[in-house]
């Protein structure tokens, strides 16, 4: 019977050594972060993607003023928070090396309940987000506007 428990024990062992970096995956707010600015492959970069995307995404009740999504790909932004070498903005926020797509959506204003109507503003830029754990969890828009 002590024989059968020595190596369920190192694989028990093993595995905790393994969960951290799952859970952190799990992160709520990395999870928000990638529901709020996330999209690898729009489907068009204009009003009504905008509209179809804040939406689908829960931020339209009320109305959410300014969201921008990035078009990359999740180890691409991930590795900003990663890479020690990547340029450091403001205290725990990191700006990219290198330039991303992303869409802009801004509230037209009027009604901050729904329907909501957005302008889409299409660009390739750097970003600025803030990172936990090497995950980003916010994105910094006021970056978008000097």
């Amino acid at each position: 019977m002590a024989m059968g428990v020595g190596p369920l024990l190192l694989v028990f062992m093993l595995g905790l050594g393994l969960t951290p970096p799952t859970l952190a995956q799990d992160s709520p707010t990395y999870k928000q972060f990638l529901n709020q600015h996330y999209d690898p492959r729009p489907s068009g970069r204009n009003s009504k993607y905008c509209e179809k995307m804040m939406e689908r995404r829960g931020m339209t009740s009320p109305c959410k003023d300014t969201n921008t999504f990035i078009h990359g790909t999740k180890g691409s932004i991930k590795a900003i928070c990663g890479d020690k070498k990547e340029t450091s903005h403001i205290e725990n926020l990191r700006m990219s090396k290198r330039p991303f797509h992303i869409t802009t959506c801004r509230h037209l204003g009027g009604s901050s309940s729904p329907p909501c109507r957005y302008r889409a503003s299409a660009a390739v830029r750097f970003i600025v987000i803030a990172c936990e754990n090497s995950l980003p969890v916010f994105f910094d828009e006021s970056f978008l506007h000097p």
